[in-house]
């Protein structure tokens, strides 16, 4: 259990040992700490985990100037002293844990993990399948380290199959389970779109719920658990719709576009008044989404009820639904001549769901964002400046949670977990030091 509880959080006094990588089970594991878990992240200084820490620990200069602000956006657009602790991409999934380094491919390191598995509640990983088993880590040296410790892998798609080998990240994800031929417009081929990567938070927050729930079972009967969680299969919950829709109904669902799946009309991304277009981001969109007869009398009387619009046929749903592209392009010729926000506020004030589509330049002073406290300022390790990072995205209202730790740097918390965690001596410590488990920067081949 934890040493430094923060008592009034629903997982104080649980520990977690984090060996993801990328987005999935960083997500997860960050939900944990979210929650009060103490998550300690074990990384290797000789080891680069692709996509993790960012695409290289050393970008040059002139990538991060040149290449796209999602994957090298670094802050002041410098690679900084140690660029693998504010990797933009994935800075967001390192607060609120702890980090310890140990090289795992060592007899003395995977003592060294063995100490901390003991003094743990739940490890967590979503690495490329038989990861841990080359390393001699796997499920076996675990329970030897602690019987009823919880055990959470994630596989893309499983452990066994054609597929247990196959690398995925999340756009992979969609693309195998199918989310890729639904999503987008009914003109184009899935060539076109772009990619998303929301599968990896569908299953990170499978696997935050599945390790609290193999931990409320390990309380009630003191038995640990091996749970294998398989990406692919939790990305398949986005399609419940299009699974049912076949199962029942033997519909086949195609592409709809930002249409309702569920025959709501008029129901889409509508033009705004804009300062540009999609290529230079100054193109400006609102969602409009009319789910009733009710809010379409609003949406009439904030058009001010033109002819067209009172024909008796759209007073009707179905009437609706099937002059969709007719009502489609009346509407966005309403709309784009005026402000998204103030068209926000007019259809509102009519009882008709609107929002503007924010770009996330124009995320962080919407007055919604801002109300929910969804974003906290904290300083960069390395004193390389101070920035807005996202909150815990859920609300209680006893236990409050917040960042209370900003993202977290490569070996920051070393002398805590090997002293006080791991019961260690001054000298112990230096020796490992010395022998390269303990670190804060990757070795300087690692590019």
């Amino acid at each position: 259990m934890s040493s430094k509880p923060d008592a009034a959080l629903p997982l104080s006094g649980i520990r977690i040992i984090d060996l993801t990588v990328v987005w999935a089970g960083t997500f997860g594991a960050t939900l944990l700490a979210d929650l009060g878990a103490e998550v300690i992240k074990v990384e290797n200084v000789h080891v680069w985990q692709p996509m993790t820490r960012g695409g290289q620990a050393r970008p040059s200069a002139a990538m991060v100037k040149a290449g796209a602000g999602w994957a090298v956006g670094y802050p002041n657009a410098e690679p900084g002293p140690r660029p693998w602790n504010y990797s933009p991409t994935f800075v967001q999934q390192f607060r609120n844990k702890h980090s310890m380094t140990v090289d795992l491919v060592s007899d003395e390191g995977r003592e060294i993990f063995a100490n901390l598995v003991s003094k743990s509640d739940a490890l967590v990983e979503n690495n490329a399948s038989g990861t841990l088993e080359k390393l001699d880590i796997g499920p076996d040296f675990l329970r030897r380290a602690r019987e009823d410790l919880v055990m959470l892998r994630m596989p893309a798609y499983g452990s066994d199959g054609p597929y247990r080998f196959a690398r995925a990240l999340g756009v992979h994800l969609e693309s195998v389970m199918g989310h890729t031929l639904l999503r987008g417009y009914p003109d184009l081929d899935p060539s076109y779109i772009t990619s998303i990567f929301s599968g990896d938070y569908v299953a990170g927050a499978h696997a935050a719920f599945a390790i609290m729930s193999a931990l409320r079972h390990r309380r009630r009967t003191g038995e640990g658990q091996l749970i294998e969680l398989a990406q692919a299969e939790c990305a398949g919950g986005m399609l419940a719709q299009a699974f049912m829709d076949y199962s029942l109904n033997g519909v086949v669902q195609e592409r709809i576009g930002n249409r309702s799946v569920n025959g709501h009309a008029p129901y889409n991304l509508y033009p705004a008044k804009s300062d540009g277009d999609g290529t230079d981001g100054g193109d400006r969109w609102i969602s409009i989404s009319v789910m009733d007869d009710d809010q379409w009398l609003g949406l009439r009387a904030a058009m001010g009820d033109p002819e067209w619009a009172r024909d008796p046929e759209l007073r009707r749903e179905a009437g609706r639904l099937e002059r969709h592209d007719e009502l489609d392009a009346r509407i966005g010729e309403w709309t784009s001549t005026q402000d998204d926000y103030e068209l926000m506020h007019l259809l509102q004030s009519h009882g008709v769901p609107a929002a503007p589509v924010l770009d996330s330049s124009r995320i962080y002073d919407d007055a919604h964002v801002q109300h929910r406290g969804l974003n906290e300022t904290h300083d960069l390790y390395d004193d390389v400046g101070s920035f807005r990072y996202n909150t815990p995205f859920m609300r209680f209202s006893e236990t409050p949670l917040c960042i209370r730790k900003p993202p977290v740097a490569l070996g920051e918390d070393n002398d805590y977990v090997y002293r006080e965690v791991l019961g260690y001596s001054e000298a112990e410590v230096e020796g490992f030091r010395e022998r390269g488990h303990i670190g804060m920067d990757y070795d300087p081949e690692i590019p």
